[in-house]
């Protein structure tokens, strides 16, 4: 089985660049998109009915901003949207999706680079999203977590880190975050198939640096401890285009 996550930065200017030509091709079980930036009604049945797909929209309620969808092959048993905490549940940032054999959370984490509200914001939602998948996993359940965290975790995952050091992304308490999860049963899925490979998976539009390769690691497929069984091999997939993020996929033993 494979997963695909993607933050499209626009899923109407990614269906310019070949969107859904490329999901076609591509095939993937289940799609994590975030960064919709729109609302079901103003997007084409281009977007909403991909052959052989399912779709599922959670957008923000602040048009044009953040939002999540997800398209998939197989029906699950139960799709949710949002955290336990109402507080993070109004920028359509969650899609999950309950299947027999795990549970998948399709998160477009927050940006904290805007204020320190916000980062404090990121951080909240962080320990939120936290919460609930350790409620999950305590009651046995195998997680998946895929999404934009919005975070490096280490030098080997940005071009430039300590040009970085003190921007949110590459903020000390970001990256201890991140660590304390690891640390606490969780496994960031390509750093267990591929420990010093350096790939990234963002590039600012600014100064070429996509075309040399200036990029930060910030997409991620985690999964909990207990569903280690299920992990079969990760990929950031560099050559895909139609965003400042390229999608990254993890396969399944299922």
């Amino acid at each position: 089985m494979k997963l695909y996550s993607w933050n499209v930065n626009g899923i109407r200017a990614a269906e310019k660049k070949g969107f859904v030509d490329w999901l076609q091709r591509e095939q993937p079980d289940v799609l994590g998109i975030q960064e919709l930036k729109a609302e079901p009604d103003q997007l084409s049945d281009a977007l909403k009915d991909v052959e052989g797909y399912h779709v599922f929209f959670n957008p923000a309620e602040r048009k044009g901003y953040s939002g999540t969808a997800v398209y998939y092959k197989r029906e699950p048993k139960r799709i949710l949207t949002g955290l336990s905490d109402e507080r993070f549940n109004h920028e359509g940032r969650t899609i999950i999706l309950e299947y027999p054999d795990f549970t998948l959370y399709n998160i477009y984490f927050p940006n904290g680079s805007q204020s320190d509200e916000r980062l404090q914001f990121k951080m909240d939602f962080y320990d939120g999203f936290w919460h609930d998948v350790d409620e999950r996993v305590a009651r046995g359940e195998k997680v998946i977590i895929c999404g934009d965290v919005n975070t490096a975790h280490r030098e080997i995952d940005l071009k430039n880190p300590k040009s970085n050091a003190k921007r949110s992304g590459f903020l000390p308490i970001e990256r201890e975050w991140m660590d304390h999860f690891f640390a606490g049963g969780y496994i960031d899925t390509y750093r267990y198939f591929y420990p010093e490979q350096v790939t990234y998976s963002w590039w600012s539009y600014r100064f070429n640096a996509r075309k040399n390769n200036a990029g930060w690691r910030i997409d991620y497929f985690f999964a909990s401890d207990n569903a280690k069984d299920l992990l079969a091999d990760a990929a950031i997939h560099t050559d895909v285009t139609g965003s400042d993020h390229c999608p990254i996929s993890l396969t399944l033993n299922l």
